[in-house]
């Protein structure tokens, strides 16, 4: 119960703290929303066991943060309707490169009828305002620059799949030598290669003198210890079904305590008499 619990409050903390980097990936909202669902799940559990003292004064406190920030929420959520909006002026992410019947006047005039609708008011709609603005600055400053990946055939419009296989190659090289710096990538991170073995049937040696007990102690405690890691995960792709597990879990283990007090409660000791 108690680890329960500790999972609910760091799907609280998560929201109020989730922040990202990936494109059209908003943290704030995305944790608004997240919020949300851990208030619907901790409301239902609520009303299906009368015990949930602890619960309930979580609830309230959720409830409180999420009419605090609702008006944000909404302005936010608007600002990140008018950034899909402008993805699709600027035909982002490409669906298909090798196909793209479109050139960068098409995308200058769609980009430019796009910046005469886009008027929100900055006292009422900050997010929007603050968008707005740096949308109208950087066309005006890197109009050029961004225009020539639709002219120029092969050139990609984004750096990302340069930059996931240099932070593959960190990771790689952390987990060898134990440091945390990786300023030695800069130097040969384009090259490294990691050998696990010559052939499959190497491998499948080295796995053969590994006793089974052996593995399966250290699959136990890899698995254990990523549990946290994995709740994260499954909270973030979808937080409805992440929580409403975790609440499906606390009750059975709610009905499973309430039994065995109830056969506590009822148990008739018997004296038995010696001669």
């Amino acid at each position: 119960m108690i680890a329960l619990e500790k999972q609910a409050r760091q799907a609280i903390r998560d929201a109020v703290n989730h922040n990202s980097r990936k494109p059209f990936y908003w943290g704030g909202l995305s944790g608004y929303q997240q919020l949300g669902a851990i208030a619907q799940a901790l409301e239902s559990l609520t009303e299906a066991v009368d015990e949930t003292g602890y619960f309930k004064r979580l609830l309230s406190q959720v409830n409180r943060a999420l009419v605090k920030n609702r008006k944000d929420a909404r302005n936010l959520a608007e600002a990140h309707q008018w950034l899909r909006q402008i993805a699709g002026c600027l035909h982002y992410p490409p669906k298909d490169p090798c196909t793209t019947n479109f050139n960068s006047t098409q995308v200058t005039n769609n980009m430019e009828a796009l910046l005469q609708s886009f008027t929100p008011n900055p006292k009422a709609q900050f997010p929007q305002a603050r968008l707005c603005s740096a949308l109208k600055k950087r066309w005006r400053l890197h109009q050029q620059e961004l225009l020539a990946c639709y002219d120029v055939a092969g050139l990609p419009q984004d750096n990302l799949q340069m930059e996931s296989l240099f932070e593959q190659l960190r990771r790689h090289q952390r987990r060898i030598s134990g440091r945390k710096s990786t300023r030695e990538l800069r130097n040969f991170g384009q090259a490294q290669i990691l050998f696990l073995a010559e052939s499959e049937v190497v491998l499948l040696e080295h796995i053969r003198h590994v006793r089974l007990s052996d593995y399966r102690a250290c699959l136990a405690r890899l698995t254990q210890a990523e549990q946290p890691h994995r709740f994260m995960q499954s909270l973030h792709h979808d937080p409805e079904h992440a929580i409403t597990k975790l609440v499906e879990q606390y009750m059975a283990r709610y009905a499973e305590l309430s039994i065995s007090k109830e056969f506590c409660q009822t148990r008739v000791l018997v004296p038995v008499h010696t001669e």
